[in-house]
This record gives C-alpha cells, structure tokens and sequence, in this order.
C-alpha cells in the first residue's frame, strides 16, 4: 500500500500586489505539509472575490470566465499530481509544478529532437540531406524568436497552429542578405522535414499526437527545364576559348547522354567502366542520393568525352575533369550566355534533357527511363515524362493522312 499523503489545491490572489482593484491569481499547492504557489499569469477583481469557495462570486462574464479556468486548472495540477504518484517518481510540491508546466525530464523539448535526429542521422544520411535539415532548424529557431521570443519550446505545445503559424512565417520571411526567400515547394519541403521530426518523436513516444494530421503538404508541380534537340546540338558545337568552359560543356553534354547528377559524374572512376551483358561498355555506379545501383549503356557522345579525357591531368584518379559544385554553376551560367540561350543551365537541366530529348522522345520506355535514372519508383520517374511539341506534331500527323 502507498503511504498515506495528505494533498491539497487552494486558488489565492495577492493583496499586497494589487493595483486598480485587481489582484494577480496564484495556485497554491499543498503536499504534506510542504507548499508551492503557483503565479496563474492572470488579474481578478479583488472584492468578487470568495475566500471559502476559492472563486469569483456571482455569475458576471468576469465570474464565469475565471472560475471555469480554475476548474480546469485544478484538474490539471490533480492530473500532475496523480500522474507522479503511479509512475512512482519523486513526489514534492516542486515536481508537481514542473509536470503541471510540462517542465520536468517527461516533457521533451523541440532542441532534445534536433539533437537527436542529427547524432543518429549524420552516419546515416548523405550530407546534402543533413544539410537540408540545418537549415529547417534555423528557420525554426528563426521562427521561435519571434513568434515566442523563446528560443526553445515543448514538444506538446506543438499543434496545428504552430504548423500554419511557421508556414505564414516562411511565406513572408525577407532574408537579411542578397538571397531568395523560400518559393511554396520550398516551405512544402521545410514543413516535410518537421513533419519527418515529428513522426520520430512519436515513434520515440514524446508525443501522442500526430500535429500533421489534419494539415496537407501542397506542392505545385513545375515544368522541368529541359534542352531541345536544337539547343543541345548548339551547346556540344559552341567552340568554347576558356578551358573551364570547355570542361564543363563536356561534363554537362555527358550527363545529357547518360542522365547522371554532378556528384555521381564527379565520383566516377575508370573502374566503373565495364563490358556489359551486350558486349558493349556500360557504367556500372550507385547514386549518392540514394545508393541505389544504376547501369547504363554508355552512347557515342558519352563514350567521346570519355576517351578525350582517359589520360588527363587533372582528372587524378577520376574519370572526368568535374569541377565544384559552385564552379561548375558559374561556369554553366557563362556557358548559357555565350551561346544566347535564355534556359538557366544546371545539371538537374542535363539530368531531365536525358530523360526527355535523349530518351522519352525517341520512343524508350518509361520503365527503362527510370531504371537508367536510377529511381526507386516508377512515378518519380513520371515527372518527366512529357511529350515534346515535335513528337506531339509527328504523332498527330499521322492521323492526317
């Protein structure tokens, strides 16, 4: 049997700081013999006031609107109280107060799941993602400042309007320096990432409920930039004078012939050049994004680029001479003012110009599409699945005739 305990829960306001006839309200807790007040951050009429009852007298909208809080506050301290006592935890007025505030090692903050996820996930997720989520965290540190001016909060004060207040706060959040504030795919992908935190605190039980339950993710398809037939012949013809720009074009041309991203370009290596189960010569690698093996079938222009840098210097070990991310940006951007194309280049337009012009155009598969791309399903791969105007005209020319 539980020792016998004496407890009690008493509302008071303090005389001594009243002003204008209203009094601050506190909660007194009492526990065997031992007592905590509690400041209820809230002013009552002083002479309603019914010291037997503890309550407001009468039935103003003053009196009905306090004593129902009270109610539920009473409950709520009585829900901490009896909550420590079955799970057999240290038992003071000083620990009810913490569990009443949600301020005890029961009530995990939003900085403990950040840390969290970054100590267990770094080893796991590439560095691009991680990446990705730092920058989710500062928002939300961001986002805290100034819609609590607090710099942490409790994970269950998380709920729907905290969702939709820190989407309307990165919709209209204005950089301080030269930068883009974050488009509607971008906030999608900030509040997919805090959904993602939020599902392994629940997994970890420091939540009960799911605060995206009722909220919908809205993200609005854009047209993938691709090259046509046209514009990809003028970038491989363009005589380039810089040799930053000739390296380049070239690396860029190649991903337009075998669909891979910058960094699975950058971390090819002649050993991944093999005979494949036609005879022929294949890459053989794995995205890292994904980790996921791809094989493709190296195609003439491909394998040109391959042989004109198979001895070269600056590819050390390497098979091609890519260059950093940020470099390879700005040479592209140079690359697309030389030849006149009003397109942004980048290597996810090389990556779609494959899975467009080279192949979806010409008649290949889907199916096969999205195994050379290397995706896990078939309906990332629909992205880009569209019909060029060409193909569009040739197709509808038959039914002409």
């Amino acid at each position: 049997m539980r020792n016998s305990v004496t407890f009690g829960i008493v509302f008071i306001p303090k005389s001594s700081k009243a002003k204008n006839g209203k009094a601050p309200l506190y909660a007194r807790i009492t526990l065997n013999g031992e007592r905590i007040e509690l400041s209820l951050q809230r002013r009552i009429t002083q002479n309603l006031w019914d010291e037997q009852k503890s309550r407001l007298r009468g039935c103003s909208a003053e009196s009905i609107q306090v004593n129902g809080s009270l109610d539920r506050i009473y409950n709520k301290i009585y829900e901490s109280f009896r909550q420590l006592q079955n799970e057999n935890k240290l038992l003071n007025v000083s620990a009810i107060k913490q569990r009443y505030l949600g301020a005890d090692d029961s009530f995990k903050k939003l900085s403990e799941l950040l840390n969290y996820h970054t100590e267990n996930m770094k080893s796991i997720l590439k560095y691009g993602t991680m990446k990705n989520y730092y920058t989710t965290e500062r928002y939300l540190y961001k986002f805290l400042f100034k819609q609590f001016k607090a710099e942490d909060i409790y994970l269950k004060q998380i709920n729907y309007q905290f969702i939709t207040d820190f989407e309307h706060f990165l919709r209209t959040y204005k950089p301080k320096r030269v930068r883009k504030a974050p488009t509607n795919n971008g906030v999608m992908k900030h509040l997919e990432r805090l959904k993602k935190l939020l599902n392994l605190a629940q997994k970890l039980e420091w939540v009960e409920k799911d605060p995206f339950a009722k909220f919908t993710l809205k993200f609005k398809t854009s047209e993938r930039a691709f090259l046509n037939e046209a514009e990809l012949k003028s970038i491989e013809n363009y005589h380039f004078n810089k040799l930053t720009h000739q390296q380049t074009r070239d690396v860029f041309i190649f991903s337009c012939y075998t669909g891979l991203s910058w960094i699975d370009a950058k971390n090819l290596k002649p050993e991944n050049i093999v005979i494949g189960i036609d005879g022929r010569k294949w890459i053989f690698t794995a995205r890292e994004k994904t980790e996921k093996p791809v094989k493709i079938p190296i195609l003439p222009k491909a394998m040109e680029i391959i042989k004109k840098y198979a001895v070269h210097a600056e590819c050390s070990g390497c098979l091609l001479p890519v260059y950093s991310n940020q470099k390879t940006n700005e040479y592209l951007k140079q690359i697309a003012i030389s030849i006149k194309l009003k397109k942004k280049l980048t290597f996810h337009v090389a990556r779609h110009t494959f899975a467009t012009t080279v192949t979806l155009s010409k008649g290949i598969p889907i199916e096969t599409v999205s195994k050379l791309l290397g995706h896990s399903k078939l309906s990332t791969t629909q992205v880009y699945a569209r019909v060029l105007e060409s193909k569009l005209s040739e197709d509808m020319r038959k039914l002409m005739i």
